[in-house]
């Protein structure tokens, strides 16, 4: 306890300049109130993950993720020229690469943006009819909406884009929001040549309205023009052996290493208890916890006031290795009412 002893004193002497309130956030509560004796409960799990970080995050080149562009996958591993347009061909950036094995070599997969392109893409917006959910009903022009939840009145394409525009519409008005990769400019973009050719709803003669989970919506939609990135897609080889393309991605991906011989007999009792069901104490924390929270490098927990000066901490989430096994960590301050 020297160690937080200590951290204690220094937190003190700042309380010169801030206040009272420091010494309450040292103490890990949610109150300026330096007579409040609650205490934050911090709460601990742990979810082991099965096998290796290869067999998560490595795909064989006969089997790539569904998201992938093969032709993109082919062309970078044999050197060919190659783009793709507005979308990575892997989904994959410098800070998250994605990794694929072909005859024994690792690859860290990526690209680059080489150019820029402006299309012009139909967006449907939709947009709702008060009081009137009635998919029978006509509107002014006397057309009958289509019911979009009955598959065989629109093409796929059709009822995808109206599932997108529908949760655009669905915010309007309202505190939340929605799935900003799919809805774009407030509804959904036609961007396959192939989807605009067969919509029904882009014709000049196509339905005004469409009813969707049971409400009516207006139809609108306007040609608008986007710009996007061409990316070329590249395959770097790092690794031939297994072992070394297991050391990548554990220097890449895990935290914290801590052996049971490491841990005092109670504190590795906790980390195991955390392992089977969520952990918790309410502070001050155990010596036991503390020790463990300190292997876990999760010092903002004992050290701050989390809920006023952690920023995200409050849903700290980690991968951890104990022994020979890894672990996705997760730490939460667990408020009244909580399970």
């Amino acid at each position: 306890m020297d160690e937080l002893t200590s951290s204690r004193r220094r937190l003190l002497a700042g309380a010169v300049a801030g206040g009272i309130g420091v010494v309450a956030g040292c103490l890990g509560t949610d109150s300026d109130d330096p007579s409040d004796d609650g205490g934050a409960e911090l709460g601990l799990s742990l979810s082991r993950v099965d096998g290796s970080l290869r067999d998560r995050y490595v795909r064989d080149s006969d089997d790539p993720a569904e998201e992938w562009d093969e032709a993109a996958l082919n062309a970078a591993l044999a050197g060919e020229e190659y783009t793709t347009q507005y979308r990575k061909p892997f989904f994959a950036g410098v800070d998250d690469p994605a990794y694929v094995r072909r005859d024994g070599t690792h690859y860290r997969l990526g690209s680059v943006v080489v150019d820029e392109v402006a299309e012009t893409y139909p967006v449907l917006r939709l947009f709702e009819v008060d009081g009137d959910s009635d998919p029978n009903s006509t509107d002014g022009g006397g057309e009958s909406a289509v019911d979009a939840d009955e598959g065989e009145k629109l093409p796929d394409a059709d009822q995808r884009a109206v599932q997108i525009a529908h949760f655009a519409a669905r915010a309007r008005g309202n505190v939340g929001g929605y799935p900003v990769g799919l809805v774009q400019r407030g509804g959904y973009a036609y961007r396959d040549g192939t989807a605009r050719t067969e919509s029904a709803l882009l014709r000049d003669d196509g339905p005004e309205r469409v009813v969707y989970r049971d409400n009516t919506y207006r139809v609108e939609v306007e040609r608008e023009r986007f710009h996007e990135a061409v990316y070329r897609p590249t395959a770097e080889p790092v690794a031939e052996r297994p072992e070394r393309m297991e050391a990548i991605l554990r220097a890449r991906l895990v935290g914290p290493r801590i052996g049971s011989d490491e841990l005092s007999a109670e504190a590795d009792r906790i980390l195991r208890r955390a392992a089977t069901d969520e952990y918790a104490e309410t502070y001050p924390y155990s010596d036991a916890y503390v020790e463990l929270l300190r292997a876990l490098d999760a010092r903002p927990y004992i050290d701050g006031n989390v809920r006023k000066d952690g920023g995200g901490v409050e849903t700290g989430e980690e991968m951890i290795r104990h022994d020979e096994e890894y672990y996705e960590r997760y730490l939460r301050i667990l408020d009244e009412g909580d399970d």
